[in-house]
């Protein structure tokens, strides 16, 4: 796909872009190539070959702006690629399972900068892949680099091999000693940062662009009418994880109220959708006897999930203390969307932060069963009564990918001024 750049040009080096369906995390580089031109930025996208995703969406490739220039080079994933009988040499995936990536992408990437006189460089992880590609472009052109790690490195390699731990935490150094500015999505992650490399911090090169929502995929988005005698429906969008954000003490606080008869199975219905680790959860709503209320339902495309989160009576959220330096895309959506949120959360994260300011939730503890069933029996109520809490649009509305793409394209000003 290309198309002829005409303002100031970045080059936008990211793993993760459609028709890839690995993540949620390709949304915020496909609204920044959409809203940067706004601000005199025309973005050229560097991305992989679509054989280096585990999941696509060949549908997804619609929503790249018509006028995005957009170059693929060719990546492995060594996990599928590269194994023989599930088993792959650890130097293959240093610092993680798409290194192939990097050669290809740096040969291209010299061509793209020539061709478009690209006056910047912009790189995303969580694949740090994307910021080798960047460093490497960076040191041979001189090119000024923005590096966004959006989470702590840390967060991204808990439970991987020790090499790969050990490799991407020197690339971690690295990235921080030569960027000219460090992007983070959370307060939280920018000082936990900030004390880990001081020097970075002193020099002014750390900052926070929050995640967001696109609010034109909420246009026509209406909430239907409402039915008489349906059951309330909770609904959780994403994926859970067995620690950190796991629904397993929901599953039991939910079973404690219906033992009491605080719930039956007629008024209230949980989905969890594309939750993952569905065997696991399965055994314990079994195991409850809860299958009448509880629904594991399988992933379906961005458009048709915002359909179903304005459906719903509630939205759920599960953000445990262990991410308490993150907050998940998801969230912006839900605020946008504006139905009310039980959000079961580190009292101390940035997560539970940003929905004190913005209004809209009624705040557990994750791990807490009391404390679920106490909140969780009064926010089902307030449902029902109308009372439940509601958002403050002004402070939502700070949270736009327009407002990002803003902020990203004044630090693009001021790296290259």
């Amino acid at each position: 796909m290309e198309g002829r750049v005409v303002g100031k040009c970045v080059l936008m080096t990211g793993f993760h872009f459609p028709p890839s369906a690995l993540s949620s995390g390709h949304l915020r580089l496909l609204a920044f190539t959409k809203y940067l031109p706004e601000r005199g930025w025309d973005p050229v996208v560097l991305s992989a070959t679509p054989g280096a995703y585990e999941l696509t969406d060949p549908a997804s490739v619609r929503s790249i702006p018509k006028e995005c220039n957009v170059y693929r080079a060719f990546a492995l994933d060594a996990k599928r690629h590269m194994a023989v009988m599930g088993r792959y040499p650890s130097i293959f995936a240093l610092p993680d399972r798409w290194s192939s990536w990097w050669p290809a992408a740096v040969w291209n990437g010299l061509r793209l900068i020539r061709r478009h006189h690209a006056q910047a460089i912009w790189s995303t992880f969580p694949i740090m892949t994307s910021h080798c590609v960047a460093y490497t472009l960076h040191r041979l052109t001189g090119i000024p680099w923005i590096a966004d790690f959006r989470d702590p490195v840390a967060s991204s390699t808990a439970g991987k091999n020790p090499m790969a731990v050990r490799s991407q935490a020197r690339w971690e150094r690295r990235v921080l000693s030569c960027a000219a500015r460090s992007v983070f999505t959370t307060p939280g992650a920018m000082q936990w940062c900030a004390e880990r490399y001081p020097e970075a911090w002193r020099a002014g090169r750390l900052t926070v662009i929050a995640n967001g929502y696109d609010d034109e995929a909420f246009a026509d988005l209406r909430r239907p009418p409402p039915q008489a005698g349906r059951p309330l429906v909770l609904l959780h969008s994403g994926l859970l994880y067995p620690e950190g954000r796991s629904p397993l003490p929901f599953f039991a606080a939910l079973a404690r109220l219906r033992d009491s008869g605080g719930v039956t199975a007629g008024m209230i219905k949980v989905v969890l959708r594309a939750s993952g680790s569905e065997a696991t959860y399965t055994r314990e709503i079994q195991r409850l006897g809860l299958g009448e209320m509880v629904t594991l339902a399988p992933p379906v495309g961005n458009r048709e999930a915002l359909f179903e989160q304005v459906a719903a009576d509630g939205l759920l959220l599960f953000q445990g203390s262990r991410f308490d330096l993150q907050i998940p895309a998801k969230v912006y959506e839900y605020l946008r969307i504006g139905r009310p949120i039980f959000a079961l959360v580190g009292p101390n994260g940035d997560t539970a932060a940003l929905l004190r300011e913005s209004g809209g939730a009624e705040f557990v503890a994750a791990d807490d069963v009391d404390a679920i069933a106490t909140g969780l029996r009064r926010f089902l109520y307030a449902l029902t009564k109308g009372t439940a809490p509601s958002q403050r649009p002004a402070v939502v509305a700070q949270y736009s990918r327009r407002a990002g793409a803003a902020q990203l394209a004044s630090l693009l000003d001021q790296v290259c001024t």
